[in-house]
Order: C-alpha cells, then sequence, then structure tokens
C-alpha cells in the first residue's frame, strides 16, 4: 500500500487550477492544534461581548484560517499572480478570495471538522 500525505484538488471556483493540501496525520494535527489552542479560545470568548470585541472575535477567527491555509496548503498550480506562478503565501497575501476559502474548506474537512465546527 502506497500512502499518499497531500491530496490534489481541482479548483471549483477557478477551472484549469488546481490545489494541494497535505493529509492530517497524527503528528500535523497535534501541530495544528497546538497554534490554535490559545487563539481559538479568546476567540470564543470575545464572540459574545459587545461590538468592539466582536470585531476582534471576527478579525482572530480570520487569523484561524490563515494557520489553517499555511498548516495545510502546499502548492498551487494553474495560477500565476502578477506573472509569477502562485505559491501559498502569495494566495493568502494577494490572490482571488474564492480560491482560498475554496481551499480552506478542503483543509477544513481533511482535518474532520464537523460543519459546526467549521463555521466556528
Amino acid at each position: 500500500m502506497n500512502y499518499e500525505t497531500e491530496v490534489r484538488i481541482a479548483a471549483q471556483s477557478i477551472p484549469g487550477v488546481t490545489f494541494t493540501i497535505a493529509r492530517a496525520s497524527f503528528g500535523r494535527r497535534m501541530e495544528l492544534l497546538r497554534r490554535l489552542r490559545d487563539v481559538a479560545a479568546k476567540a470564543e470568548c470575545l464572540a459574545s461581548g459587545d461590538s468592539r470585541e466582536k470585531l476582534e472575535a471576527a478579525l482572530l477567527t480570520s487569523e484561524i484560517d490563515e494557520v489553517y491555509l499555511r498548516w495545510g496548503l502546499v502548492r498551487i498550480e494553474g495560477l500565476e499572480l502578477d506573472g509569477e506562478p502562485a505559491t501559498p503565501e502569495r494566495l493568502i497575501e494577494a490572490g482571488p478570495e474564492d480560491l482560498c476559502r475554496e481551499a480552506l474548506a478542503a483543509i477544513k474537512r481533511e482535518f474532520g471538522l464537523s460543519e459546526e465546527e467549521r463555521k466556528n
């Protein structure tokens, strides 16, 4: 048996583009949970506060999404950004938001989060 540690996915948001995500393993899952532990707890507390705290919670939620993307997005093929081949870092910084969201959803599915957990 050959276990592939990555999954290649054809983008739905941009035809001709594929992205590759890392599969969750025991070690990678622990690494991600360590990165998210404190930020996720803080975001949850702030979400029930006043408007300023809710704004801060929204920012933290976006930062959590960025951690997922940096953790799980391995490569992008078929896309250039400003004439250069897209990289995960450049996609996060300057790429199409729809593609970022699509990759993020795939990473969260791979991580095994339920629909309710993915909303948070």
